[in-house]
């Protein structure tokens, strides 16, 4: 076998160059293969040196000793991209979603209170208890979805919005339980009823996405 490799690179050019290679998987490197009379030659040295296995010479007998392919490198974990944190700032979509719809209902409380006194109707639980029930859901809404600084800082002016209109709501029932007469004009001039106004005003002029909390002194 070892005059056989030597033959083999000692055949004429024309021979190699009809030569092709020969790769073994999990190892780098290439050896020649020559195809001769119908077999493909390669040469034991050469097969040895690209799988990194040791050849043994024993009077005629080549002992050729392959090795375990390399263990392939365990792939580099790449470091966990950082993520920043949340700016913290601003009104969230959904606490705003939610404090619009709360202001909505006090307002519209208010207005049906107005109403009902303007026009000498008498202001009545079973239609203030809908108010009541309505803004304290938005309320529950709102309080639920405060993620943000100014998302808390807002709460207890929209708490403070709700409690007003039902304190005022509370007094014109009392007069109606005692029967006591309540001019159309009742609410001209009430600094109660001007705070609520206010109150609203100011929140809802403050209602932008992103937008910063300002204090509304009439909220407090």
């Amino acid at each position: 076998m070892i005059r056989l490799a030597i033959l083999l690179f000692a055949l004429p050019v024309a021979a190699l160059a009809q030569s092709t290679s020969l790769t073994v998987s999990g190892h780098t490197g290439q050896a020649p293969v020559i195809t001769r009379n119908g077999r493909s030659y390669v040469e034991v040295e050469a097969l040895a040196r690209i799988t990194s296995s040791t050849l043994g010479f024993h009077g005629s007998h080549i002992e050729l000793t392959l090795l375990a392919p390399p263990a392939a490198a365990p792939a580099a974990k790449s470091a966990p991209v950082p993520v920043p944190p949340r700016e913290d700032k601003g009104y969230s979509r959904e606490f705003l979603r939610a404090g619009v719809e709360q202001m909505t209902v006090v307002r519209e409380w208010r207005s049906a209170l107005e109403n009902a006194i303007r026009t000498n109707n008498p202001v009545e639980e079973n239609w203030v208890s809908y108010y009541r029930r309505t803004a304290q859901d938005k309320m529950t809404m709102a309080t639920a979805s405060a993620t943000t600084d100014a998302d808390r800082q807002a709460l207890p002016a929209l708490q403070s919005a709700m409690g007003m209109v039902g304190q005022l709501t509370d007094r014109f029932l009392t007069l109606r339980t005692t029967l006591t007469y309540v001019s159309p004009d009742a609410l001209d001039n009430d600094p109660l009823d001007k705070k609520i106004l206010a109150c609203a005003q100011g929140m809802a002029a403050q209602a932008i996405p992103g937008g910063q909390f300002e204090d509304v002194s009439a909220c407090h």
